[in-house]
């Protein structure tokens, strides 16, 4: 099969990217909901919310797992974050 070339269209501020330190993921028979978040004590904000079928969500994880081993042949073993001393909950304010 031919590789087909795909253009992509992109706003300046979403090429620019998001930071995010914490992710929170929802999931129905349907979809996965990923929520990034910027958590800076005492609040957090909701950078971005990403939706996507259990299908993609299976590729994406075998598409990180990937790169991540990648990533450590050519820079060294990555030491895992240490989840937060505190149990973290949520209170949604809506803009």
């Amino acid at each position: 099969m031919p590789e087909q070339e795909i253009k992509v269209k992109a706003k300046d501020e979403d090429v620019k990217g998001v930071y995010s330190n914490l992710m929170q993921i929802l999931h129905t028979k349907e979809e996965f909901v990923l929520d990034f978040f910027l958590i800076s004590p005492p609040e957090g904000i909701l950078s971005s919310r990403v939706i996507m079928s259990p299908g993609h969500v299976k590729r994406m994880v075998k598409a990180l797992s990937e790169n991540l081993t990648k990533y450590e042949e050519k820079f060294g073993k990555i030491e895992e974050a240490s989840a937060p001393e505190t149990p973290l909950g949520f209170q949604v304010e809506k803009r």
